[in-house]
């Protein structure tokens, strides 16, 4: 139940600090005197958009700020799921900084939007003026019959369901759009890696075969170098060796008479030595050196293929062809699990489907049942209100497929007179039966919902006289188990009220400032009388006005 509001620079209020009691609360005033702001100030702390341009001075900040008794409404959870400090007493308080900024805090928490909006639901259900439009609206229409019929759980459950499907729906169309995109690609990745395979690479052999290459290709002038050497070290007349070894003799000799020649002469024999193994190991590489000229040709039939794949694929070495053959062998695999998940995804959503179908005809069974107790408790409440002949048929239509309330469509059909068919509501309803059937709406609400506090901003437009007498007795009625505050021009739905408000304006050199205030009885009677009588107050008005009051009592 809301206890207190206060609201600080915001549009027209400078300051205000309203204290709301139980019951049956009524705002009267005049048009244009800030009626609306209050409930647009309200609505900030329900986590509606804020906006700078709402500040009544841009220097300051905007503060709304409202206490909550939510001792009776088990709310205790909620706090808890949201990390928020519970109390019997909720403050939650919002502020609208000069930069636009806003901040937002229960119980002194800060807490973002999406929880103000969350908890506000809890709270308080503001009917606004253009909510009779909503009544032609076949989700509206089906969110009542919900509200009345209890239906909280179920639909909670069937929307968790709903929710994780949609979810996979779209999983899976992305997953099929990535696949098809991918099945266009499979020939060309199988043909590439085919032929990489096909080709067989091994990581170091263009290194290895260009070498190849290289030496078949000069293989006779490497035979013939080698060849030569051979000659000139060991084979020719004059050749090194012999040469060396008739040196290595003779200073042999001479060391015998000249001792300082011994390391000249184990020098030149270290040099014959080594000369001599030169020649072993010519003898061999040279027999080695093969002259095959099939041999050089399949070595650089070899590199062309290794060359060819390389500019085709703009690498420059075969270990970057194996990454490609590894990337598009993955490629292939991945592809291969994609329609396996395809598959998997497939199946759950043709079982979540099923989940959705079973769930959604019992949606439907406890729908179709309160439409009769719904239809006949909105009905008794509009023959009240002056419309004995009023018929009203909640009509159902199924859907092809679940949709996020379940497989339902409902429309309210209503004829207010004998001799009318049954129409939709809004095509054919009046203004001031839109506004009957809405407030027997919200009392039925009422009954059925644990909502503290329900505003109801001019639900009374279109009616007059009696009707609006009775319309205020069952608002009156409604104060009973909830907190009711109506926004009213009509002086027999005002003088209804246990408690009654004023919103004015006052004007002083500079500005215009709208304030609000609980009328005592002296001047609640004042102020019904010029509702009834207009700005020229008569006896006769004041006489009426404590009429209707002590009936109201």
């Amino acid at each position: 139940m809301l206890k207190r509001l206060l609201v600080e620079n915001y549009a027209l209020i400078d300051k205000s600090v309203v204290d709301v009691q139980p019951g049956f609360s009524v705002i009267t005033g005049e048009t244009g005197a800030g009626k609306s702001i209050l409930l647009g100030a309200l609505g900030l702390i329900l986590g509606q958009r804020a906006d700078s341009k709402a500040l009544k001075d841009a220097e300051r900040k905007c503060v709304v700020e409202a206490l909550f008794d939510v001792s009776k409404y088990g709310l205790q959870s909620f706090f808890d799921s949201e990390n928020l400090d519970y109390d019997d007493e909720c403050i939650i308080r919002r502020e609208i900084l000069p930069n636009g900024k806003s901040r937002s805090f229960v119980n002194d928490t800060p807490a973002n939007v999406s929880t103000l909006k969350s908890l506000g639901e809890r709270l308080i259900d503001i009917h606004s003026q253009h909510e009779n439009l909503l009544l032609n609206d076949s989700h509206f229409q089906l969110k009542i019959v919900d509200a009345i019929a209890d239906n909280e759980k179920l639909l909670a459950d069937y929307r968790n369901v709903y929710s994780k499907y949609e979810e996979d729906k779209r999983a899976l169309a992305r997953l099929q759009e990535e696949v098809a995109r991918q099945n266009a690609n499979r020939d060309y990745l199988e043909f590439q890696l085919k032929q990489l395979q096909d080709a067989a690479l091994e990581k170091d052999e263009q290194t290895l075969m260009e070498s190849e290459s290289e030496r078949l290709s000069h293989s006779n002038e490497i035979k013939e170098s080698l060849s030569k050497a051979l000659w000139l070290l060991d084979e020719n007349e004059q050749a090194v060796n012999p040469s060396l070894k008739d040196a290595v003799a003779a200073l042999k000799s001479a060391c015998q008479y000249m001792p300082e020649v011994a390391a000249l002469s184990a020098r030149l024999d270290s040099c014959l030595i080594e000369t001599k193994d030169i020649v072993r190991e010519l003898e061999v590489r040279c027999n080695d050196v093969e002259v095959d000229p099939n041999r050089l040709d399949a070595v650089n039939e070899r590199l062309d293929l290794i060359y060819t794949l390389e500019k085709k694929h703009g690498v420059d070495s075969v270990g970057e062809l194996l990454s490609l053959q590894d990337s598009f062998d993955t490629q292939l695999q991945m592809l291969d699990s994609s329609v396996d998940e395809v598959e998997v995804l497939e199946k759950r959503i043709a079982e979540q489907m099923k989940s959705l179908l079973s769930m959604a005809e019992k949606l439907t069974a406890a729908r179709k049942k309160q439409a009769p107790k719904i239809e006949e408790s909105i009905l008794e409440l509009l023959r009240c209100l002056g419309m004995p002949n009023a018929k009203l048929k909640i009509e159902f239509r199924m859907l092809r497929e679940p949709c996020v309330n379940g497989l339902d469509e409902v429309n309210f059909l209503f004829s207010a007179n004998k001799d009318k068919s049954l129409q939709p509501i809004a095509s054919i309803a009046s203004g001031g039966e839109i506004s009957r059937v809405m407030l027997s709406l919200k009392s039925v609400l009422s009954q059925s919902s644990d909502l503290p506090t329900i505003i109801l901003d001019e639900i009374d437009t279109g009616v007059s006289g009696e009707i609006a007498d009775k319309m205020g007795d069952l608002m009156w009625q409604m104060g009973k188990s909830m907190q009711v505050v109506s926004i009213t021009h009509l002086p027999q739905i005002a003088a209804k009220g246990t408690v009654h408000y004023k919103v004015y304006k006052m004007d002083d050199e500079n500005t215009t400032t709208s304030r609000i205030r609980q009328l005592t009885e002296e001047e609640r009677i004042r102020e019904i009388a010029q509702m009834l009588s207009g700005s020229s107050l008569s006896e006769a008005a004041v006489n009426n006005a404590k009429e209707l009051l002590q009936a109201s009592r």
